[in-house]
């Protein structure tokens, strides 16, 4: 079987992370990083695109990495409206949705799909985009609210979930993804729990709007009447309080920091408040856990936990302890984003999946009897 050469790229706010792959392996990575004032110049993000694509360009040229015979360039997906799990081939309409970020949501992974299709009109091959940030396989009886015309959604570290529980399928029950039940948790700067049935992410939670585990700088789930309270008690208007949601709740509204590591050492020096908020945070995890087990009717292969945060042993042992009785749990410190990428375009390639057309419309937008 051929060994297809892939080149993934990921912008985030201050860099761009880029890989390239032979098969599985690993030949070049990097993150290239921009200078923050140089970035602020730019009015939107999609004008930022040649200044980043030139010194992605340079960078490669400078380090005597050859593109020509690379088979696909893979973009992380972001400003796509929400789809189901899979690979996607760049298009018109991608592209499109990418430069307007179509999906409201403002971030640099939205130059993705624009940056690796420069890429593949530089080099030939081909431009495609796997398991976006916007993945949304909810089941149906999971959306409804009790707010007629509101719905629930997710965002969640989409990529990084699928391709943990990808892998450990193969490696560890040697067997497939989508023969598999999993509870799926990435645990960093964002906390996702999600219930992945069969191969598809069934259910989990809308991080970005607030949902589920506080995590160091997000929120999470809290009462509607004390959020109201709070904006009343402190005269605090919408806007006022939608960063508590991505940017200073969590860690940050409690303690001023958002470093996992330096919150434990706090904790450890006698912090009080610190030693709360990390067994606080790691509680809610472990009650979301709980969640998607009833999801999946305690049906469950394994409790899988990756993310930057999951390097400390003491919130692994706490999450063991508390939840060994629904599944066994593993843990994969950090993430596999870059290798995901790769993985899901070499899947498509080797014929393995079937690459899916991107239509634009939304997984979901309302019930049929609506």
């Amino acid at each position: 079987m051929k060994e297809y050469k892939v080149l993934t790229i990921n912008p985030g706010s201050t860099s761009t992370k880029i890989a390239l792959f032979k098969g599985e392996e690993c030949l070049f990575s990097k993150n290239v990083a921009h200078d923050a004032e140089e970035l602020a110049k730019f009015e939107k993000i999609s004008d930022q695109l040649p200044y980043r694509r030139n010194m992605i360009f340079e960078l490669l040229k400078e380090a005597n990495v050859e593109l020509d015979d690379v088979d696909v360039f893979v973009g992380r997906g972001g400003g796509l409206m929400a789809v189901e799990g899979g690979t996607y081939e760049v298009d018109d309409l991608i592209l499109e949705h990418a430069r307007t970020m179509a999906n409201g949501v403002i971030h640099p992974a939205s130059l993705g799909p624009q940056l690796a299709e420069e890429f593949r009109a530089e080099f030939g091959g081909r431009a495609m985009v796997v398991n976006p940030p916007d993945v949304d396989e909810m089941q149906d009886v999971a959306r409804m609210t009790g707010i007629k015309g509101v719905y629930r959604t997710m965002h969640l570290h989409s990529l990084n979930l699928k391709e943990t529980a990808i892998r450990h399928s193969k490696n560890v029950l040697h067997k497939k993804y989508e023969d598999s039940n999993y509870i799926v948790c990435h645990i960093g700067g964002g906390i996702s729990v999600s219930a992945h049935r069969k191969g598809r992410m069934v259910d989990g939670f809308d991080i970005v709007g607030g949902e589920g585990p506080m995590a160091p700088t997000r929120c999470g789930s809290i009462s509607v009447s004390a959020l109201l309270s709070y904006m009343e008690k402190n005269n605090l208007s919408v806007k006022d309080v939608k960063p508590l949601m991505t940017k200073s709740g969590g860690y940050v509204s409690h303690t001023g920091i958002s470093d996992a590591v330096a919150l434990k050492k706090r904790a450890a020096e006698g912090d009080k408040c610190a030693e709360m908020v990390w067994k606080s945070m790691i509680y809610q995890i472990e009650k979301c856990i709980g969640a998607m087990a009833a999801v999946l009717h305690g049906e469950v292969d394994g409790i899988l936990l990756g993310g930057g945060i999951v390097y400390n042993q003491d919130l692994v042992d706490y999450i063991k302890e508390a939840c060994s009785f629904i599944a066994p749990v593993s843990a994969y410190p950090g993430e596999f984003e870059m290798e995901a990428m790769a993985a899901g375009a070499i899947r498509i390639l080797n014929g393995e999946e079937e690459l899916k057309k991107y239509t634009g419309k939304p997984s979901f937008e309302k019930f049929d009897w609506e």
